[in-house]
This record gives structure tokens, sequence and C-alpha cells, in this order.
């Protein structure tokens, strides 16, 4: 059991990389790994990687490593994916559709249950199975389906909005796609994704390379 304390940030977001690479090499049927060998595979320091995993408890062995499935399992409960989770999707437009056609959610327990829109000629449609509904269907949806996470690909204009209600009808998650930083109640995460702001960002390193 890990003891209360607050995890950083740093670490948190290296933890699903950590899982990712665990997973592939699961599928290569490889038993155990170092962390000097897993720090060669992830471009992180066997240090960092230590540092990282004795946050909630080690799980390594000396001489011996880490074994593999073990690991993958246990950052798997770390990670809260150790059971399914019900989403939503608000906005189906071309990012929505894109996210419902994603099919690797469906492999991590992330389960879309709808898609809700405004538009008129998307009510209706289905994307890979999924049912498009009308906006205004959303609240009794939501409470009558254990709908854990929304994703947000609204405008700017309707999207704080949105992000509130989702909060008061229940949902403690928003992966936001909106072009806004959304500010919801306590008890609710947010996890905003500007991807212009990440296209900029490469953009930047680009041109710092080519200074150089």
């Amino acid at each position: 059991m890990v003891e209360e304390r607050k995890i950083s940030s740093a670490v948190v977001n290296r933890l699903p990389r950590y899982y990712r690479y665990l997973g592939e090499l699961l599928e290569s049927g490889t038993d155990r790994i170092s962390s000097k060998e897993l720090s060669e595979k992830m471009n992180i320091t066997a240090s960092q990687i230590r540092q990282d995993l004795n946050n909630f408890g080690g799980f390594g062995q000396q001489g011996y490593g880490y074994n593999v499935e073990y690991l993958y399992n246990e950052i798997k409960k770390i990670l809260g994916i150790d059971k399914p989770y019900n989403i939503i999707v608000v906005g189906g437009g071309n990012i929505g559709q894109a996210l419902v056609n994603y099919t690797n959610f469906e492999k991590r327990g992330f389960i879309i249950k709808a898609v809700f829109d405004i538009n008129p000629r998307l009510i209706g449609m289905t994307i890979r199975g999924v049912e498009v509904r009308d906006v205004d269907k959303m609240e009794e949806f939501i409470k009558n389906n254990n709908i854990d996470v929304a994703i947000l690909t609204l405008p700017k204009a309707q999207a704080v909005e949105t992000a509130n209600n989702l909060a008061e009808w229940g949902i403690k998650g928003i992966w936001n796609f909106s072009p806004v930083d959304l500010d919801v109640p306590k008890g609710v995460s947010v996890e905003n994704v500007h991807l212009t702001d990440s296209l900029m960002t490469l953009i930047y390193k680009i041109n710092d390379i080519s200074t150089k």
C-alpha cells in the first residue's frame, strides 16, 4: 500500500510511458528487465527510473531487476486503469469522431458510451457503433449510465458552461480538447490538450536546432 504523499506531476506524467514500454516488453516475451536496460529503451536514466518507482514501493530486486509482468500490473493499479471507465464525447465534429474511431481506448478499458452534439445533421448517426445524441439528453444519460469521464471537443464559447454543467452532473474527469483552459469545481480533474500549443513547441525545437 502506497503511503499518502504528494507525488510530483513529472513522475505521474512518466507512469503511462512506463506502462506502455512494459506492455511492449510483455508482448515480446521479456520476463525481467534491469533499470539499466529499461533506461536504454526509454532514454531515461536508470537512477530516475529507480527514484520514480521508489515513490510507490520500488518493485525491483537487487541482482534481478524488475519482473516485467508484475511491474506492468502494479503500474496499472497505480494509474487506476485496472477497471473500466465509461466515457462520453461532447462534440461530434472532426476531433470527436477521430477519438471515437481510436480503437486503443477499449484496449485500455476506456469505453466510449455516447457522443453528444447540438447539430441536427449529426444527431442519430453512429460512429463505430457509438450513437450521436442530442445534448439535451446528456444530463439524463450521465446520471443513468455511470459516466466517469467526458471528452470535450467544443468551441471556446461553449466549453466553459458545458464543463461546469458536467461537473454538476457528477463527471469526475474532463479530457479537454477545447481551445480554453478550464477552471472547474474542486473534485473534478481536468487534462487540457492544446494541439496547436504542441505543434508550436515542435516548431520552436526545429528552429532552435537549426540555429545551433
